[in-house]
């Protein structure tokens, strides 16, 4: 089977579980849940965990400190490759509509997945009681990115190998400052 081939019936089976899982029709709730969650992936929660745990001490410093390395390895790889795909969101090629307006017009990587878990990761190294928290957290955001019609699953997932590992990479350099 040609590459070509495999890629497209991975194309094809992203869009099928993409269909499963966006509905038109989906309940209020289900709406209003993800919006918020979504919401809480806009970035600007990132900034003020950044500034509110700079005040607490020189490890949470730390933290700050980590986060901020984090997102300035993950946004241009993040930029780059969404960019690069240039992949039309689901919405605007496979369905009518989203229930919200996204913020550009490609869809692989999903930012919102890549920064939800590049916080994810490092607020688990700070406060590893409370990894269950973070992770779901994480998966929230991602999830309900598809739920809103906004992106295929394929482009959280990428989204949140890529915010995964940017994170890991800020907490091993951090760590050896």
């Amino acid at each position: 089977m040609s590459e070509y081939n495999i890629l497209k019936k991975v194309a094809q089976l992203d869009e099928n579980l993409f269909l499963k899982l966006f509905n038109g029709n989906s309940p209020l709730w289900l709406k209003n849940s993800a919006l918020g969650l979504s919401k809480s992936g806009n970035g600007g929660l990132y900034l003020v965990i950044a500034f509110a745990v700079s005040w607490l001490g020189s490890e949470q410093e730390l933290l700050a400190v980590t986060l901020l390395l984090g997102f300035l390895i993950e946004r241009p790889i993040y930029y780059i490759a969404k960019n690069g795909f240039a992949r039309v969101r689901p919405c605007d090629c496979l369905v009518k509509g989203a229930y919200i307006v996204p913020g550009d017009k490609f869809s692989l990587p999903s930012g919102h997945s890549a920064g939800a878990f590049l916080v994810a990761i490092i607020l688990a190294q700070y406060f590893p009681q409370l990894s269950v928290v973070w992770f779901l957290w994480a998966v929230g955001v991602a999830a309900s990115r598809v739920v809103l019609g906004v992106h295929f699953p394929a482009d959280v997932v990428l989204g949140g190998l890529i915010g995964s590992s940017c994170g890991l990479a800020a907490i091993l350099v951090v760590g050896y400052l």
